[in-house]
């Protein structure tokens, strides 16, 4: 289990890569976007197929963010992670959140190899705070029962 600590420190630094932002609102990778940049995050959009999202240059893959992206949040089909992961290690980042319904057995074990700060298994609008809505509900109900991160 990811452990608390490592998740504050993933969302301390106000600046994230997020693959799988969508031109899309209704999609999860946009939403995840819109949410942490109303929290003031600045957000290094990765997408191959937009050049924008919202006015912000869109990166077309991870070897393309500036050398100061340092976290990236993965939130794509699973069929795209361990390329990702692989692109993000070359890279050099440092940190990779790997959104649930994202990972894969071999995406997870690539970026263990590697001693690399790794979250997983967690939904991030769970952690950015402000938390709201359904994912504060779902947050009490994880800490109730003992599944929240500690």
């Amino acid at each position: 289990m990811t452990s608390l600590r490592t998740i504050q420190e993933f969302l301390s630094d106000k600046e994230i890569a997020i693959a799988g932002v969508s031109r899309n609102t209704k999609k999860f990778g946009r939403g995840v976007y819109d949410h942490l940049i109303e929290r003031g995050y600045k957000i290094y959009p990765i997408n191959p197929n937009a050049d924008t999202i919202e006015n912000a240059v869109c990166y077309p893959d991870v070897a393309s963010l500036p050398d100061k992206a340092k976290k990236l949040l993965i939130v794509t089909k699973k069929d795209q992670t361990f390329l990702l992961v692989n692109q993000a290690l070359e890279k050099g980042i440092k940190q990779i959140w790997i959104q649930q319904m994202s990972e894969t057995k071999e995406a997870i074990e690539l970026v263990q190899e590697h001693n690399i700060d790794l979250i997983t298994k967690e939904c991030i609008l769970m952690f950015a705070e402000p938390v709201n809505g359904g994912h504060k509900f779902h947050r009490f109900f994880n800490k109730l029962f003992g599944r929240y991160p500690k």
